[in-house]
């Protein structure tokens, strides 16, 4: 026994005793903790952890039925069917045999269905195949998928008519051969074609092999797996690649095709759009030229009012007259057959949609179709002044009458001195004159005596040797030929200096003043100040712009987003097969239409509020890989953004952020993003941009590069810069005698508060001009090397130009 020396560790202090008395002080008083089990009460910290997974259970339960509800507008009879673009990656994969095989496979589910079943099955499971002979698309419906489809082909040499038949698509499939050719499983045509689609913006994408039958058992694995890996690469990440080959294989790329979560693009998602199955033009009497085009389809991606502007994909924007709602030629459902006795009753599915409704557009509330602005002339003109404006002009012009007072009069002795009416009114003015005829020829001899005292201080400067004086007499005597010859000598002995593209000739015949009367220049292109609607052109009058373009597009966009719940009258939601009646299309457009809907298809977009007038747009671009041509500025190109096709003149200019004036560009430039700024009809970004060039190709256009739409401005800036040079003749230091930047004393003058600057670095100033063919001595703060050049920047503001 150890007693009192029994060793005594010191107790570990601890804030707490256990859990539930660190929380005993979120207890209500005189509440404890009651027995185990769900009766129970429980402690704070364990509620809010049981809150916490609760509502995290809500939050999936709501995506999960988000999800569900998706799945089941997509799939049932009341969404569009969607729209499968067969797109071939190289001349061996057969993209229409593939199309004939999986129309043998729906007739094959046909059978399958059919089997062992009564007739009354048989209506409601069968599979239907309905070919339009106008447009040239099939439209499958299969209803043990749940899936209505229609495939479309895109024509193989056509980039612009595949780019179409893309813009609509909701699921696009790369048919692609399991043999490589000489180039490898994607040829030219192919590579232009996925990188066309990729600048786009693709939907759902899916891969299709074919060919594989034709390889030998042994090797059909290996052939396979390598087919795959090198289409992959190439195609988005998440594309997965299915072999089509035999009916029982094309079966199951309906099952996937039927089972794929389809992703709209947002350029796409914003605006509601049509595809004409059926297209009818009649004539208006009352308007020769011009008709009402009638165009059959369903309403995709959002609801349609009869009451907004649509946009006829190549043609420009209209008016409704009204839409009419039709009976639904593919519904997912046949007509059901129940049978009682003798009496057959047919019911039709609720999802077939009937010609029960016809909504005409109201005047007072449908948006008029304004494309320009109608500019007033007279706006800024004065016609007759107001009678507060002649007031002020009096108070202006009014002149201080002057007194005459005594020689040697103080101010304050002049207070005290009254002079009468008439000796104001007096004939003591022609002493005043006379008085200020004497001061102005005094000042005037003192500024003369200032500026011959200058030219004397400037003279003991300069001609402190003899040897510029006769350098400056043989520059006198040059002929006209002589001085080309010697510019074109200096430029040659120059020309190994690439980094001032800008350079121009300053003309002989012409004096630069008047050549160079609309540029001037700036002490710095960042930071010096630049008025926006200063001279701006007569087609600014005609374009419309944003006091805040951000908040606009968002109040836009929330009344678009009110058309989707379909309360408003005239509205029909997505899904619906409806009619539209286009009013005023001119008939030579209607007709072309007419003759080329049957392989490309006709779109109807729904615009937004403002989208049909015009301004000035900017989209960020980019010079394709493989166009090694040069693209010039107001060039005619043919620009596809979104669902709109226009041919314009694009400038360009540099992608500056973080300036509020931009540079010019001659050319696009490859290898960076430029900003190509048109006049075009508004339109609300993300809007993708592809732009193709007439050519002497097969298929008569070539794309020549991409973008997107970038902003809506009219007040950006975009300086055309050029760059005048001159050479030393005389170097003395920091002083140098500069010929050739100008050829009349007049021109230096004029461009005499410009900043120099050099080549090697050098910042100077002009002096005063020399001799007679525009010589002039400069000053600079360095010391000049003679065969340093002399430049001086003039900068000019440049506009689109006006569409045609």
């Amino acid at each position: 026994m150890a007693g009192g020396r029994t060793q005594k560790n010191k107790a570990h202090k601890t804030r707490f005793a256990s859990k539930s008395s660190r929380n005993a002080h979120k207890l209500a008083a005189g509440e404890k903790v009651i027995g185990k089990g769900p009766a129970r009460v429980p402690l704070p910290g364990q509620a809010a952890r049981d809150i916490r997974l609760q509502r995290n259970k809500n939050i999936r339960e709501q995506k999960r039925a988000g999800v569900l509800a998706e799945k089941r507008a997509t799939s049932s009879s009341s969404s569009a069917p969607r729209i499968l673009a067969l797109v071939g990656l190289s001349a061996k994969a057969n993209v229409e045999a593939l199309k004939d095989r999986i129309l043998s496979a729906c007739r094959t589910e046909e059978a399958n269905g059919t089997t062992g079943q009564n007739d009354n099955s048989m209506d409601m499971d069968s599979a239907v195949v309905r070919e339009s002979k106008e447009t040239g698309s099939i439209t499958v419906v299969v209803p043990r998928f749940k899936l209505r489809l229609t495939i479309i082909q895109a024509p193989r040499n056509d980039l612009q008519g595949c780019l179409e038949v893309a813009k609509v698509a909701d699921i696009v499939a790369f048919v692609g051969h399991v043999m490589p050719e000489e180039g490898g499983y994607i040829d030219q045509i192919g590579k232009k074609s996925l990188s066309m689609l990729r600048s786009l913006g693709l939907p759902v994408t899916t891969g299709l092999l074919v060919g594989l039958d034709d390889v030998s058992a042994k090797k059909k694995s290996e052939v396979k797996k390598s087919a795959q890996a090198a289409l992959q690469s190439e195609l988005l990440e998440d594309t997965k690649m299915h072999v089509a080959d035999s009916q029982e294989e094309c079966q199951q790329v309906l099952r996937h095709l039927a089972e794929q979560r389809l992703s709209n693009p947002a350029w796409r998602a914003q605006r509601p759009f049509v595809v004409g199955n059926q297209l009818e033009y009649e004539e208006d009497s009352s308007s020769p030229g011009t008709g009402i085009l009638r165009l059959a389809g369903y309403v995709r991606s959002r609801a349609i009012s009869v009451n907004q502007l649509v946009h006829l994909a190549g043609v420009g924007d209209f008016q409704l007259k009204q839409i009419d709602m039709v009976e639904d030629p593919c519904p997912l459902r046949q007509q059901k057959r129940h049978t009682s006795g003798d009496v057959m009753q047919v019911e039709n599915d609720p999802g077939a949609q009937k010609a029960s409704s016809s909504v005409a557009a109201n005047a007072a509330v449908q948006e008029p179709l304004i494309v320009e602005n109608t500019p007033d002339d007279l706006a800024g003109e004065q016609t007759w002044p107001t009678e507060e404006e002649l007031a002020q002009a009096g108070k202006a012009n009014r002149r201080k009458k002057k007194r005459v007072l005594p020689k040697g009069t103080s101010e304050y002795q002049a207070a005290w001195i009254v002079e009468d009416s008439d000796q104001e009114e007096g004939g003591d003015d022609d002493d005043a004159m006379e008085g200020d005829g004497l001061d102005d020829q005094a000042m005037d001899d003192d500024r003369e005596g200032s500026e011959i005292s200058e030219d004397d201080r400037k003279t003991s400067v300069w001609d402190d040797d003899d040897d510029t004086r006769s350098e400056m007499m043989d520059e006198e005597n040059l002929t006209l030929e002589q001085r080309k010859a010697e510019i074109e000598r200096l430029k040659a002995a120059h020309a190994a200096d690439e980094e001032f593209p800008d350079e121009v000739d300053t003309p002989s015949d012409i004096p630069a003043r008047q050549r160079f009367a609309k540029y001037r220049g700036l002490k710095s292109l960042r930071t010096s100040p630049w008025d926006p609607k200063e001279s701006l052109p007569f087609e600014y009058a005609k374009i419309f712009d944003f006091d805040n373009f951000v908040r606009t597009q968002k109040t836009v966009l929330a009344k678009a987003k009110e058309l989707d719940s379909c309360t408003q009258e005239g509205c029909f939601a997505a899904g619906c097969y409806v009619r539209l009646h286009v009013l005023k299309v001119p008939a030579s457009k209607a007709e072309l239409l007419l003759k080329s809907y049957k392989t490309n298809p006709v779109v109807v977009c729904g615009l937004l509020q403002h989208e049909s007038k015009m301004s000035v747009l900017h989209y960020s671009i980019r010079k394709s890989e493989g166009y090694t041509d040069p693209i010039k500025s107001k060039e005619l190109l043919v620009f596809h953004s979104g669902f709109r096709r226009h041919h314009t003149r694009p400038i360009f200019s540099t992608d500056d952020l973080n300036m509020d004036k931009h540079k010019f560009e001659r050319f696009l430039h490859p290898g960076r993003f430029s900003i190509a700024s048109v006049f075009a009809p508004i339109s609300f970004p993300p809007l993708p941009l592809i732009v193709f060039k007439e050519s002497d190709l097969p298929e008569g256009v070539s794309m020549v590069a991409t973008g997107s739409l970038r902003s809506v401005d009219p007040d950006r800036i975009i300086l055309k810069k050029i760059v005048l040079s001159g050479y030393p003749l005389r170097v003395q230091k920091r002083k140098a005698v500069v010929r050739f930047m100008f050829h009349n004393p007049e021109d230096v003058r004029w461009f005499r508060p410009l900043e120099l600057w050099t080549k090697y670095g050098r910042r100077g100033r002009i002096k005063e001009p020399v001799g007679t063919h525009g010589s002039m001595k400069c000053v600079f703060d360095g010391v000049v090397q003679q065969r340093d050049a002399v430049c001086v920047n003039l900068y000019k503001r440049v506009y689109p130009k006006w569409p045609q």
